[in-house]
């Protein structure tokens, strides 16, 4: 199957090299802000210039951008996929976006003839490489069984969601219970530095009581030796998903008021950290107020 890839960032990047591994022919869109292309380019992979190029060449175009302006934009921009989508190509959006917007995608899409899921993802970069990631997919049941395949080439776990734009809901929604727990984690590990509570007595209590959870798994490394490969993931895309998630809320009329202070909390950290800053660091960034 010839597929086309946009977006090679740290996730985009491993997704793309198990797709070659299991013997995809790869065509991926130029862009600056891509991953080295030097491994894919060895496997096989070929460069394009154009969105629309690209789409009139693929049967299969997975997009893994950083948010809805991103997808919005390579989509239906001047000289985006929808110029060229060939008819019955399945665009399959693996980014994070508001789910309202991703619906419109899909109608567009499927305006020009070609089909849409959205299909995003929870772990991390290393998963990705691994071939690990999760994949939450809204859609067509049919679409995703016919799609399955390929999916599989990079996830080990495949939810259906329900219809298009319950994958980016449910990825909103684990996004921001994910990042609740790392803020609350954070304010108390801070607190407890402040108090004089060693970080291994700190993390080895929660451990083997009611605060042991994967956030903690992931936090504790930091706190204990400033090791931040447990989650690579930064500050900025931590407000930017959590303001995706209130808008979420907002037009479901749902309850935010703790995730307006979460919301509240990295964004501080953002300003304090730096547009560099990763979401471990918010522990420091509190305990140095």
């Amino acid at each position: 199957m010839q597929i086309g890839m946009i977006g090679i960032g740290r996730m985009g990047h491993g997704i793309a090299q198990n797709l070659q591994k299991h013997g995809h022919l790869l065509c991926v869109l130029a862009h600056d802000g891509n991953q080295a292309l030097t491994s894919l380019i060895a496997g096989g992979a070929t460069i394009s210039t154009s969105a629309a190029k690209l789409a009139s060449q693929s049967d299969t175009l997975i997009l893994c951008l950083t948010g809805t302006p991103q997808v919005e934009a390579v989509l239906l921009g001047p000289g985006g996929v929808l110029e060229g989508l060939k008819p019955g190509t399945v665009v399959i959006d693996c980014s994070t976006a508001v789910p309202s917007s991703s619906i419109r995608m899909a109608q567009a899409v499927e305006k020009a003839g070609g089909r849409f899921l959205d299909a995003p993802m929870t772990r991390t970069p290393k998963e990705a490489a691994e071939g690990r990631l999760n994949l939450l997919v809204g859609g067509d049941p049919a679409l995703l069984e016919e799609c399955r395949p390929v999916l599989s080439c990079f996830a080990e776990n495949i939810t259906h969601t329900g219809p298009v734009g319950s994958g980016h809901q449910m990825k909103l929604l684990h996004n921001y219970v994910s990042l609740g727990f790392i803020a609350l984690l954070s304010e108390a590990a801070a607190c407890a530095t402040r108090s004089g509570i060693a970080s291994s007595v700190f993390i080895n209590v929660l451990t083997s009581g009611g605060g042991g959870s994967v956030a903690l798994d992931r936090v504790g490394p930091f706190l204990q030796s400033g090791d931040t490969s447990s989650l690579l993931f930064s500050m900025a895309n931590a407000k930017k998903d959590l303001h995706y998630y209130a808008a979420m809320a907002d037009e479901a009329g749902a309850v935010d008021d703790i995730s307006s202070a979460i919301l509240k909390t990295f964004s501080k950290g953002l300003d304090e950290g730096g547009e560099n800053a990763l979401v471990l660091e918010l522990s420091k960034l509190m305990a140095d107020r």
